[in-house]
């Protein structure tokens, strides 16, 4: 007899079959783009439902620490722990909160009048602050006994403090008055005091990187750099009105961003000064403070037109805007250090608590849940320059005086382009008119 062949189909239950009631029917899947004429189609509804998602789920305000009686007028971040931050207000009082149930567990009065500025210690023990009545006091970040409350060490200036910034190892801090000065933690009077010729300086700021650098911005509209080993100054940039605050990137220890008082902020290469690296517009209010994320590609901005404007480093207009009904004008925003909240303290008394990324979930995800992420993250970039996904990602509402202000700067733009257009094309009878391109912000450089 001859052998008989039979040909049977078998199948893996495994492959077609729930592992539970409760899991989901698997579906076969071929991955032969030619097997899919309609790939393009679907993914590009795919990219914009998930692009429309996100901007429904997009609540970024997570709360507010109430409990000052004046307006908040600086905050400190602790260096290791998440949940510690210190807060200063107008009054005098300093409030230490639990940023987890978000409680005050100290407060106390520690200067009269404002303080000026608050920071922590590295190891995170300790922090220092500053105020109007021209003292530089340590205080301990823990303490077991409530009558505990003197503070380690109190120094006296000769001027006002306005400004603190703490090395990030050494026991050197910076203070920014009159002059700049540099102070030891054993000394009772400056190791160093820095002097250009300048009235006064009200924010100073160790770089975290390069960590003999630190810069100040001072009363005469300028920028100054100090190195800690030289004797002076080395460089000075003077802008066309006064920058209110300056950050550090912790990434890249040559790029620095100023918060000016011409509702911009610019971001500077210390390696080449004469021009800024990028101009980050938005705002249409003074910009008060700016702090970089640890990641070194975003920051955050404060300004006086109530609103907080999240901008990537590299970009010029913000990716997204904050506001509450409530919220007045702002004194001073910080990113947390696990890159995850943003707090905000304004002059009606409230911190408030932010997400870094506004449409985020928080808790834990499951795999599947990541995976859904990550795959609409990824169509939603591969779609970013179709006018449709491009126009619901970059919608944002904002208070009616914000669009107010945004269509009386436009027309101010537009207007000062036109009669610059309008100068060239007169200057040579029978030119071409010429379309001004965006004007670029040149700056003074004192070597």
């Amino acid at each position: 007899m001859s052998n008989l062949k039979i040909k049977v189909i078998s199948r893996n239950p495994e492959d077609y079959l729930r592992s539970t009631k409760r899991d989901i029917h698997k579906i076969p899947r071929n991955y032969d783009p030619s097997l899919h004429p309609l790939e393009g189609p679907r993914e590009y509804v795919r990219a914009l439902n998930a692009v429309k998602l996100e901007r429904v789920f997009a609540k970024p305000f997570l709360g507010s620490l109430d409990g000052h009686s004046d307006g908040v007028s600086s905050l400190g971040k602790h260096p290791s722990r998440l949940s510690a931050l210190a807060s200063g207000a107008f009054d005098g009082e300093i409030r230490i909160w639990d940023l987890t149930s978000r409680k005050c567990t100290r407060n106390f009065i520690a200067h009269e009048g404002w303080v000026r500025a608050i920071c922590y210690t590295p190891n995170g023990q300790q922090f220092m602050s500053v105020g109007d009545d021209k003292t530089i006091k340590t205080w301990k970040a823990d303490i077991q006994d409530p009558d505990d409350e003197d503070p380690v060490n109190t120094l006296l200036s000769m001027s006002v403090v306005s400004g603190i910034s703490h090395h990030r190892a050494k026991p050197i801090f910076a203070t920014c008055g009159e002059h700049c000065q540099l102070w030891e933690n054993t000394r009772s009077e400056p190791v160093k005091v820095f002097q250009w010729g300048v009235d006064s300086l009200h924010h100073v700021a160790f770089n975290q990187v390069e960590t003999n650098l630190l810069a100040a911005c001072a009363s005469d509209r300028s920028v100054i750099l100090y190195d800690f080993r030289e004797s002076g100054p080395l460089r000075k940039v003077v802008m066309e009105l006064r920058s209110n605050a300056l950050s550090w990137n912790p990434m890249e220890a040559y790029i620095f961003t100023v918060a000016n008082e011409d509702y911009n902020l610019y971001t500077f290469d210390i390696r080449k000064l004469r021009q800024p690296v990028n101009v980050h517009v938005d705002h249409t209010s003074a910009v008060i403070d700016v702090d970089y994320a640890p990641t070194g590609r975003e920051f955050v901005a404060g300004s006086y037109d109530k609103t907080v404007r999240i901008f990537e480093s590299l970009k010029g207009h913000s990716r997204d805007v904050y506001h509450t009904k409530r919220m007045q004008r702002l004194t001073c925003v910080k990113w947390t250090l696990d890159n995850k909240y943003i707090l905000t303290g304004s002059d009606e008394m409230n911190i408030r608590m932010w997400k870094a990324r506004a449409s985020e979930k928080l808790g834990v995800l499951k795999p599947r849940e990541r995976t859904a992420l990550n795959y609409s993250e990824a169509l939603k970039e591969k779609f970013s320059g179709h006018p449709q996904i491009k126009r619901i990602a970059r919608h944002r509402h904002v208070p009616k005086h914000i669009l107010n202000a945004q269509k009386e700067l436009r027309t101010i733009k537009e207007k000062s382009k036109r009669k610059e257009g309008n100068k060239r094309s007169h200057s040579k009878p029978g030119a071409v008119p010429f379309v001004p391109e965006r004007k670029k912000h040149v700056v003074k450089e004192d070597e």
